[in-house]
């Protein structure tokens, strides 16, 4: 029986894949137990940080993006909207545009929808739709312009 052997590096990138990844199966399933809801929060938070050990700003976008959703999913705006302003942060911070850019901007819009905050979701919509309008893949495109119609 062999086993495999990890440095430290490897071993925190790949609980961070694993743990997104175990995160979006759970956000995928609409039957979702107690137990399994709270795995969903706690797997999100666990993933991004492991991207604090290993990862790039990019990985703390999505990591922060991913815990916005989380709670955006679950109706905890508050939570979502404090994930959603660091996303962002990050995203400003490290010159990060296009496709995540439009996604942070999602995440507050998401955020200030659930809060009842018209005026922050109108102008956080505005922004994701109009960077969201000049992604150049049009896969990545038309994944975002669905993702926001999502909210309304």
């Amino acid at each position: 029986m062999s086993q495999e052997q990890f440095t430290i590096q490897e071993w925190h990138n790949k609980q961070a894949v694993d743990l997104f990844n175990e995160t979006w199966t759970l956000i995928d399933n609409a039957q979702r137990s107690d137990e399994e809801t709270f795995l969903m929060i706690h797997s999100a938070h666990a993933s991004r940080y492991h991207w604090t050990k290993v990862g790039t700003s990019l990985n703390l976008v999505r990591g922060e993006w991913l815990i916005s959703r989380v709670y955006a999913i679950l109706g905890m705006g508050d939570q979502a909207l404090l994930h959603g302003q660091y996303c962002l942060d990050l995203c400003q911070d490290n010159d990060i545009q296009g496709f995540d850019l439009a996604f942070a901007y999602e995440s507050i819009a998401r955020a200030a929808h659930l809060l009842e905050d018209p005026e922050l979701f109108d102008g956080y919509y505005r922004m994701a739709a109009e960077v969201a309008n000049g992604v150049e893949k049009p896969e990545d495109k038309s994944y975002l312009l669905r993702e926001l119609k999502t909210i309304k």
